[in-house]
């Protein structure tokens, strides 16, 4: 029967992404009905449904609904595509319940792992990396949680050799961050005796590539070709740092990825922070992997709330390379609180509404600049970064001595002024902690969420040479490099935005401070692990130290972050995430000092040796 005669034809769009029902005049309502089975439909005329695939096939038991079931038409390559899908999610169930108690009869083992790979793999493989290409292969699709520095580009680049070998995908579609392009052509190169023919995708697919790279703002507009590229041939697709789809089809970057997955006979995803915000981050991860089963997979896991229930029924489905068993020495982040100073103080209660009698008048202006989350972290730190400069990032100007406050001055007049009266409490700890480091011989990395902060800092932390790596930085290679090679240069200043992923200093740095955090659990993650990773000595001591101001968002930061870690070490076993979730506190190391304190460290910082003048002001 034709599919134009059919009482209800079912096919793909013109995309090959989505999938679309259609129905004869009659069976109008009977459409109606069977839409209403999936939420996310959505209605293109009276006898027309469009989904996406991911929703289709998570809804697809509805279809035996269909009262004239007898003259319901596929298309061919849909059918065979919900086919492999089923089949995929038999196999996921098989592994759920067999939950590793006893082998099962298809499970790959470590052993066979080379001569699984072919003869053109060269790389060596370390012994858990063979034990999660064993898992990988054994379950056709995949998720690797584990920590960064353990080789999980490696890993996959592995398992789709073994895929290549036995002809289930011939070549591979890599979606990444732009920062971890180098990792990909280099492992492609270094793995095999005959290098991958990798191409990064520019306005079209290289129809002759291998590894065929993408980042993830390009997938939007390009999925038709994508689409096309991933049917010409079989294929694997792998999500790098897969975290970056966490928002499902509600995201930009989620519903393309769920729209390519089911095209891709074998898909991968890779990321080392898999739920930064909790269960639903998981439910999309695991929906590209398993589309229309991975969500309900989760949410059974997770529903009675328990964690440790949760964590071993759902680990039959990912395989996780731990630090400890990266041997890496350990190490224990310390929170450290400071307080504000008066003036900093009375203007972060006026931001949050609770008004002095001299704010009062400045009420309007302080309402104005207290709207924002990004706002309140901004006062937290210094509220003089929420007063614009001459320049969008012109550095902020302390005064040395700071000029006495008069009670006749308006609140937002002073905070005009704030660094000619008050120096930040962060930043006074930041310098303090700095100068001990580099006395040492100690480079360390600072971390700021935001721009002006980092110029800020810059300026105070001239005496160190330091380097600034942040968005609108052209040259980010040159200052990385100097940060590493120049022995004058002992702070790297950069936000988790910018540098968070994709880059290695755990060669020249053992120090880091955060000056501020923010909601991003998963962020956080990455960004410790700059400096703490695979290849460090054994003998190495890092120290991380983390700055909040107390009675200020910073408390509301730290407990959010330490219930999504709690959780996220919970789900994924791992003792080392659930530590961070509960920080130990350390004294200031700059809560002693007085006001004069400051201005002889600043102008000690500042000044040239022999040239040092009592009142220079910051440049």
């Amino acid at each position: 029967m034709p599919l134009s005669q059919a009482s209800l034809a079912i096919a793909f769009d013109v995309t090959r992404t989505k999938a679309v029902l259609r129905v004869l005049p009659q069976h109008m309502n009977d459409l109606t009905q069977l839409a209403a089975h999936f939420p996310h439909s959505t209605r293109r005329g009276p006898l027309v449904v469009e989904m996406e695939l991911d929703g289709f096939l998570a809804g697809i038991d509805a279809l035996a609904t269909w009262p004239a079931h007898e003259s319901v038409q596929w298309e061919d390559e849909l059918v065979q595509l919900v086919q492999g899908v089923l089949d995929d999610a038999e196999i996921a169930e098989r592994h759920l319940l067999n939950n590793g108690s006893s082998p099962a009869a298809d499970e790959v083992q470590p052993g066979e792992i080379l001569s699984l790979l072919g003869s053109g793999w060269v790389a060596d493989l370390t012994p858990f990396q063979m034990r999660d290409v064993a898992r990988l292969l054994t379950l056709r699709h995949g998720a690797n949680f584990s920590v960064p520095g353990a080789g999980k580009t490696r890993v996959a680049l592995a398992v789709f050799s073994a895929m290549r070998k036995q002809n289930l995908a011939r070549r591979a579609l890599v979606v990444s961050p732009k920062s971890a392009y180098e990792s990909w052509h280099f492992e492609s190169a270094f793995c095999f005796d005959e290098p991958l023919r990798s191409h990064v995708m520019d306005k079209a697919p290289e129809p002759g590539a291998e590894l065929l790279i993408v980042n993830y703002e390009r997938l939007g507009r390009s999925l038709g070709s994508l689409a096309s590229w991933l049917r010409a041939a079989p294929s694997m697709m792998i999500l790098d740092e897969a975290h970056r789809m966490k928002l499902g089809a509600k995201g930009t970057y989620g519903s393309a990825c769920l729209s390519l997955g089911p095209l891709a006979p074998r898909r991968l995803i890779l990321t080392g922070t898999p739920a930064p915000n909790g269960a639903r981050d998981l439910e999309s991860l695991l929906s590209f992997v398993w589309p229309g089963h991975g969500r309900r997979v989760v949410n059974d896991a997770v529903r009675g709330g328990d964690l440790a229930y949760a964590s071993a029924a759902l680990r039959p489905l990912f395989v996780r390379t731990t630090k400890s068993e990266l041997g890496l020495p350990p190490y224990e982040p310390k929170i450290r609180y400071v307080s504000l100073p008066p003036l900093h103080r009375e203007i972060y209660d006026a931001l949050r509404s609770r008004y002095s009698a001299r704010a009062i008048a400045s009420r309007d202006q302080l309402d104005t600049l207290g709207r924002t989350v990004l706002r309140l972290l901004m006062a937290a730190i210094t509220p003089a970064l929420l007063i614009e400069g001459t320049s969008r990032y012109e550095p902020l100007a302390y005064q040395v001595p700071p000029l006495q406050v008069s009670e006749q001055d308006s609140l937002y007049n002073l905070l005009q002024n704030l660094t000619s009266y008050e120096v930040a409490p962060k930043y006074q700890e930041t310098l303090a902690i700095v100068e001990k480091n580099a006395s040492l011989g100690r480079k360390t990395l600072v971390w700021s969420t935001f721009v002006r902060s980092l110029t800020s800092l810059q300026a105070l932390l001239s005496p160190y040479k330091p380097a600034l790596v942040h968005g609108g930085v052209p040259d980010r290679e040159e200052e990385i490099r100097r940060f590493r090679e120049d022995p004058d240069c002992m702070v790297l200043l950069s936000n988790p935005a910018t540098l968070g992923e994709g880059i290695s200093l755990h060669q020249v740095c053992h120090d880091a401070v955060y000056v501020d955090r923010d909601f991003m659990a998963g962020r956080f993650l990455q960004s410790l692990d700059r400096i703490h990773r695979l290849g460090l000595p054994s003998d190495a001591e890092t120290r991380v130290t983390i700055l909040a101001t107390r009675e200020t968002i910073d408390e509301t930061v730290a407990e959010r972050l330490e219930a999504k870690l709690q959780f996220m070490g919970q789900i994924l076993d791992d003792p080392d995430v659930q530590q961070l979730a509960d920080l130990d506190e350390e004294p200031s190391v700059a809560s002693g000092m007085d006001m004069n304190d400051v201005q002889a460290l600043l102008s000690h910082l500042t000044t040239p040796p022999r040239q040092l003048k009592e009142g220079l002001s910051m440049p």
